[in-house]
C-alpha cells in the first residue's frame, strides 16, 4: 500500500514539473515587428540623430537587433542606434531582428548643406557652414547688425545683375562682417561654376565688398575672393553711397572707408579682379599672409591704401598685379576732417612680375605719394618693372612725394633673363627687370630710397637668383598672370635672400599692430614680426 502511495505521488510531482515547462514555454512571445522613431531624415556633415525601435508586441522575449547602413560614406550606426552624418548624398539606415532576418525597419537618411536662395537686400546673422548662398541682387549688413559666415560657405554672385540695365551686384557693408574659414574650408565668394573660367578673369562679373564710412570691423580669414571689378555705374550702391564715381571706377574686391574701423584680411587669396584687390581708404588695418594674383586688367593694384588707414603688410604673396603690389599714399588726407596722414609699414612681402601689364611707366613693385609716412623694407621683389619710386622727395605735401621720415630700404631686387616684347618697353628701354631697376627714373630718388638694398647686376644674374625651391624665375613670362599652384616660393639653402635683411629695432620698422593688434570680433589679431630675410617665406 505504501508502495502505491509513493508511486502515485511521484506521477502527481513529475506531472506538475512537465505541465510547468510546458506552460513556461507557451508564454513565450515571438516577436512580430519593428518600427523606427523616423522613416527618413535630414541632416548636415557631422551631425548626429539617434533612432529608436518599437517593437511588437511589447513584451516580445527577443528583442536583439543589429544596425547597419547601406553607404558608410554618406552615414554611419552604431549598435545603439546612433546615425552620424558624414558625407553629402543619400543612406538607408536598416535595424533587423537577430532573432529572424525578415523582421526589419528601415530609415532614409539624406546629408546635405543648407542652401539659401535668392538672396538680396539686408543680410545679418550667421550663415552656417558650408551653406550655399544663392545672391540675386545687391546686399548689406545694416548699419548696427553684424554677418558671421562660417567655414566653406559658398557665396555666389548672380553675374546677370540688377534691373534693366543689369548693374553688377555689390555686397555693401554699414554693420560688421566677420568671414571665418579654415585651410582645409575656406569662405568662397565667387559666380557660377561654370562662369569661372579663363575668359572671365577680368570680365568683373560682380561688385566687390564695400564697406562703408559706418562699417565698424571686417574679417576675411581663409577668404577666397574671385572675378570682381564690375564697373561703377549711376545705380551701384557704391556711387549711391558716394563712395565711388560712376563711369569712372571699378569696384575692387574689398573696400573700407571708416578711418575709425577694424579691419584684418589673413591667409586669404585674392584672384581674378578687373580692379584693385585691397582699397583701404580708412581703418587700422592688418593685411599678411595672403596671396593676390591676376589682379587688375588695365591698371590696379594688390594693396592700394589711402589716408585714414594706418595698415600693417606683412608676409603676403603678389603675383602679377597691374600696376603695383603696393601703391601707398596720403590720397585724401584732411586732419580738421579726421581724415589722418596714412602710416604703412609694409615688409616681408614677395611681389613678382608687377608693372608689366600696366602701359605706360607708373608702375612697377611699389608706388609710395602724397605723403604717406611708410617703411618698406626686407621685401624680395621678383622681375618686376621697376624698383619702388615715389614722385618727389623732400617737399611733404598731400600734393607731392611721401613723407621724408619715411623708409624704403633693405629691399631684395631679381631679375630674371626673360625680356618684355611689349613696344612700350622695347621703346622705353625696360625690356627686362634689370634695366627698369637700374634706367635713370624721375621718380627714384637713389640717394634717399634703397640704399642699402640688393639689385641684380645684370638680366639673369646668378648671384641674385633668389634660389626658389620650385618657381621659373628664368622663364616665367613677364606679362603672365596665371598662377601655378603647384610653385613653391620657399627658397633653397644658401639662397641670398636669407642674408643681408634688416634686422635692427628701429622703432620706425616696429610693426603697428606687433603688441596692441587690431581687435575684430572679440579676438585681438597682431601683426607677425619682421623676419630676417627678403620675402614672405624662407626655407622649408
Amino acid at each position: 500500500m505504501k508502495i502505491k502511495l509513493l508511486f502515485s505521488v511521484m506521477i502527481v510531482v513529475f506531472a506538475t514539473i512537465f505541465t510547468g515547462c510546458k506552460d513556461e514555454k507557451d508564454n513565450d512571445v515571438s516577436l512580430a515587428g519593428i518600427t523606427l522613431s523616423k522613416t527618413s531624415v535630414t541632416l548636415k556633415p557631422e551631425i548626429t540623430e539617434t533612432l529608436s525601435c518599437t517593437f511588437f508586441p511589447d513584451n516580445a522575449a527577443n528583442k536583439n537587433v543589429t544596425w547597419s547602413s547601406s553607404n558608410t560614406a554618406v552615414a554611419t550606426v552604431d549598435n545603439k542606434g546612433q546615425v552620424t552624418a558624414v558625407g553629402v548624398g543619400t543612406a538607408q539606415i536598416t535595424v533587423t531582428s537577430s532573432q529572424d532576418a525578415s523582421l526589419k525597419a528601415t530609415c532614409d537618411v539624406t546629408v546635405a548643406w543648407d542652401q539659401l536662395n535668392n538672396v538680396s537686400g539686408n543680410v545679418s546673422g550667421v550663415w552656417e557652414k558650408n551653406t550655399v548662398v544663392n545672391v540675386s541682387g545687391h546686399i548689406s549688413v545694416p548699419k548696427g547688425s553684424s554677418l558671421t559666415i562660417e567655414e566653406g560657405v559658398q557665396v555666389i554672385f548672380d553675374d546677370n545683375g540688377v534691373g534693366a540695365s543689369h548693374t553688377k551686384i555689390e555686397f555693401m557693408v554699414a554693420g560688421n562682417l566677420y568671414c571665418k574659414g579654415t585651410t582645409t574650408n575656406p569662405v568662397l565668394f565667387s559666380v557660377a561654376p561654370g562662369k569661372r573660367t579663363s575668359a572671365n578673369i577680368f570680365a568683373g562679373l560682380w561688385g566687390g565688398i564695400v564697406g562703408t564710412s559706418d562699417c565698424g570691423e571686417m574679417l576675411f580669414d581663409h577668404v577666397i575672393i574671385e572675378y570682381t571689378g564690375a564697373p561703377v555705374v549711376a545705380d551701384s550702391p557704391s556711387a549711391v553711397a558716394g563712395i565711388y564715381t560712376a563711369g569712372d571706377d571699378a569696384a575692387p574686391q574689398i573696400t573700407t572707408n571708416n578711418v575709425n574701423g577694424k579691419y584684418v584680411l589673413i591667409n586669404s587669396e585674392l584672384r581674378y579682379g578687373a580692379s584693385d584687390a585691397t582699397y583701404f581708404m580708412g581703418g587700422n588695418v592688418i593685411v599678411a599672409n595672403n596671396l593676390f594674383h591676376a589682379n587688375g586688367y588695365t591698371g590696379a593694384e594688390a594693396v592700394n591704401v589711402k589716408a585714414g588707414c594706418k595698415a600693417d603688410v606683412a608676409f603676403n604673396v603678389m603675383y602679377s598685379p597691374n600696376t603695383n603690389g603696393l601703391k601707398l599714399s596720403s590720397s585724401g588726407q584732411d586732419d580738421t576732417a579726421g581724415r589722418f596722414q596714412a602710416q604703412i609699414k609694409a615688409y616681408n612681402n614677395t611681389i613678382i612680375n608687377a608693372g608689366w601689364r600696366r602701359d605706360g611707366e607708373k608702375g612697377g613693385s611699389a608706388y609710395i605719394e602724397k605723403a604717406a609716412l611708410v617703411s618698406i623694407f626686407n621685401n624680395l621683389i621678383v622681375n618686376c618693372k621697376f624698383k619702388a619710386m615715389t614722385p618727389k622727395w623732400g617737399t611733404v605735401s598731400i600734393s607731392d612725394g611721401c613723407d621724408t621720415n619715411s623708409v624704403i630700404d633693405y629691399n631684395f631686387y631679381a631679375s630674371g633673363s626673360q625680356q618684355s616684347t611689349l613696344p612700350q618697353d622695347i621703346a622705353g628701354g625696360t625690356i627686362t627687370s634689370f634695366l627698369g631697376y637700374t634706367k635713370s627714373n624721375k621718380n627714384v630718388y637713389p640717394q634717399y630710397v634703397d640704399v642699402n638694398s640688393f639689385v641684380s647686376a645684370l638680366a639673369g644674374d646668378a648671384a641674385k637668383d633668389p634660389k626658389f625651391v620650385n618657381y621659373p624665375f628664368n622663364t616665367d613670362p613677364l606679362t603672365s598672370y596665371t598662377y601655378n599652384s603647384s610653385w613653391d616660393l620657399h627658397v633653397q639653402s644658401g639662397s641670398p635672400v636669407l642674408t643681408g635683411a634688416y634686422n635692427g629695432s628701429d622703432a620706425k620698422m616696429t610693426p603697428l599692430f606687433s603688441s596692441t593688434g587690431v581687435t575684430v570680433g572679440g579676438t585681438a589679431y597682431k601683426t607677425p614680426a619682421p623676419a630676417n630675410r627678403f620675402g614672405a617665406y624662407g626655407t622649408n
